[in-house]
């Protein structure tokens, strides 16, 4: 079975950052990096900034990719995507950023080549809506949040 290709290209800002790659064979996602070539950014505690990859992709038609955090920033320093998950739709050609906020306890800094987040590429159907007046009724209905219940 052949792998969608994903066709990539580095800005000069990442130059010299390794290329996109999985880091084992069963791994979901690839890490993105920060391209920070003239130094580093610090994200005080409660505050959020957007970080370029210097990465710019061709998503294929039929897929998305989502950035998500990565779990060892988020669980050693309260690090995470804001968006999560960001998409990334087929059509977007511009700079991959990642959308970074600060839950943790103190400041945290994202130097040039650090791995901020993971890349996953996943296929997507675009549907058909279609307006109606009224909808079919279900056993749940419209209840809402923790309206299933807990157990």
């Amino acid at each position: 079975m052949s792998k969608p290709k994903v066709v990539f290209t580095q800005m000069p800002h990442a130059e010299g950052l390794p290329a996109p790659a999985y880091a084992t064979s069963g791994s979901a996602g690839f890490d993105l990096r920060a391209a920070l070539p003239d130094g580093s950014m610090t994200i005080n505690r409660g505050d959020y900034c957007l970080i370029p990859t210097g990465l710019k992709m061709m998503i294929p038609e039929g897929f998305e990719a989502q950035v998500r955090p990565r779990s060892g920033l988020a669980f050693k320093h309260g690090i995470t995507v804001l968006n999560s998950p960001g998409t990334i739709d087929s059509d977007y050609r511009g700079e991959i950023g990642v959308l970074l906020i600060n839950y943790g306890k103190r400041e945290f800094e994202i130097k040039h080549g650090d791995r901020i987040a993971q890349l996953v590429v996943s296929a997507v159907q675009q549907i058909h809506l279609v307006g109606v007046d009224k909808l079919d009724k279900t056993e749940r209905g419209e209840g809402g949040f923790g309206s299933t219940g807990v157990k």
